[in-house]
């Protein structure tokens, strides 16, 4: 299969179905109106103001607020406020940026709607979506860095919830490092390549970003930083080693989305679920790379000469593996390739699906009165066979939490070789499909069954086995699906 060719029902969307379009709209020196002295229409002049607009108010009269805020004025360079006094009319929107209406009654807002739209003005009537062509969103400021949440209008307490909790992960120091990078961009521009050696600095530059507050030897750091780049850096990309867990995206890592962000390739296994990468860079060319048992896969010499090639062409490649991707991911082996090429690698890792198992499930792997050792064991060789040298015995031990990847079709030659070692066939024993995935499904029962459990729950998606009195279900199931219990009864 080549790697390098693949059809478009192969690759999933880019981009999720969208409410609105998120556009942030440059207002500086422009007129806008706003019809209405309510407290509601306070708050929106102040926003429109706070962008530099020139903001028009037609109201005969005004709230304490809205007087205030127009005597107070704005902090804004080149914003201000003008007080109409009175209505609104045709002519008002004449030559206007946007319009902004607080109307009491549908016939107010029909007739400001439509006066606005005939004159070729964006339009929005406070609280009154049916006559809104545009929103406001809920804000994070760090100016020039801006955050704009929506929910289509559907729960505004819920953006405002999200709001705060964006308020918490960005510093304040933002504002200062996006001002520094305002003034130094041409700089750097003159003095960088577009392309891998910009984005590389930009790496940088945001890695400062979020360590600590800019102080005065700080800009003269980051054009250091640029000098050194422009004279010694190589044409050559790199290559990040991603763990993508288990499905679910809350569990991926901040470094993860760090370097999906930063990505211009992603080369993704067959069991990535769409939600991690709808976090990847949007201009990213993502491109799958999977290898399933008992289906058409990609060779891993493909892979190897995929990313050989992306790199020397000077591309910051994600190679990105389900779980983690140095736990049955061929790691080693890519690893091997990049830096006998001298291709610089590094690794993000990721959550493994045993340790997803175990908190799904909400069990220890180890717990002290079951097991005093874990092991991870892959039940699936080059031949789609159990691999011939495992020990048995020592699998065996009553003592030891067993978890099996890539042991479905496997599963009950892996029962009869357990039970002729002396494992119990009354070990409990527990398969999970689709691990943290919407389609998540369980079985729960003893080694003995577990060629039926595995009859039941299937192979076709990918299922973990787990083996040990650690799965011994707790006296209430309530943790555990119908069928699960069912199958354990």
């Amino acid at each position: 299969m080549d790697v390098l060719q693949q059809q478009p029902n192969e690759t999933p969307a880019r981009m999720s179905p969208l409410a609105k379009l998120p556009v942030f709209w440059a207002l500086e020196g422009r007129r806008v109106i706003i019809a209405g002295g309510s407290d509601a229409a306070a708050w929106k002049a102040e926003l429109l103001a706070a962008c530099g607009a020139e903001v028009h108010v037609h109201a005969e009269s005004l709230s304490d607020m809205f007087a205030a805020l127009i005597a107070r004025g704005t902090d804004h360079p080149n914003g201000r406020f003008v007080h109409v006094g009175n209505s609104w009319n045709a002519a008002t929107f004449d030559g206007a940026a946007l319009a902004v209406g607080d109307c009491e009654t549908e016939a107010e807002a029909s007739a400001f709607f439509d006066a606005a739209r005939k004159a070729g003005v964006p339009v929005n009537v406070i609280d009154k979506p049916p006559f809104c062509q545009f929103q406001f969103g809920s804000i994070v400021n760090r100016s020039p860095v801006v955050v704009s949440i929506s929910t289509d209008g559907a729960a505004p307490i819920l953006a405002q919830a999200i709001r705060r909790k964006i308020e918490t992960l960005l510093p304040l120091s933002l504002q200062d490092w996006a001002q520094i990078a305002q003034r130094l961009r041409q700089n750097i521009n003159d003095r960088l390549a577009a392309g891998p050696q910009r984005r590389l600095f930009w790496e940088r530059f945001v890695d400062r970003a979020f360590k600590a507050s800019p102080d005065n030897d700080s800009e003269a750091a980051v054009l250091d930083d640029a000098r050194h780049l422009a004279v010694s850096a190589s044409n050559l990309g790199q290559v990040t080693l991603v763990g993508a867990g288990p499905g679910d995206a809350e569990l991926l890592t901040l470094k993860a989305v760090r370097a999906l962000q930063a990505a211009d390739v992603i080369l993704f296994d067959d069991l990535v679920s769409d939600e991690v990468l709808e976090l990847s860079r949007r201009e990213a060319k993502r491109m799958l790379v999977g290898k399933r048992g008992g289906r058409e896969s990609c060779r891993q010499e493909d892979i190897n000469t995929t990313m050989l090639t992306l790199a020397k062409a000077g591309k910051r490649v994600v190679r990105l593996k389900s779980g983690d991707p140095m736990i049955f991911g061929r790691a080693g082996e890519e690893i091997a390739c990049l830096q006998e090429a001298g291709i610089a690698v590094d690794v993000v890792p990721g959550i493994t699906a045993a340790s997803a198992m175990a908190s799904r499930l909400g069990i220890s792997l180890t717990h002290r009165d079951h097991a005093q050792s874990v092991r991870f064991v892959t039940g699936h060789s080059r031949k789609g066979t159990l691999p011939e040298n495992l020990d048995w015995q020592g699998l065996a031990d009553p003592h030891t939490t067993t978890v099996y990847y890539m042991a479905g079709r496997t599963a009950g030659e892996l029962a009869r070789k357990l039970t002729e070692a002396g494992l119990s066939t009354d070990t409990p024993a527990t398969i999970v499909q689709s691990l943290t995935r919407s389609n998540e499904s369980r079985w729960v029962g003893t080694l003995g069954a577990l060629s039926f459990g595995i009859g039941e729950i299937g192979f076709d998606q990918p299922v973990l086995i787990g083996i040990g009195k650690a799965f011994e279900p707790p006296r209430s199931s309530h943790n555990f699906s119908n069928m699960a219990a069912e199958h354990f009864a």
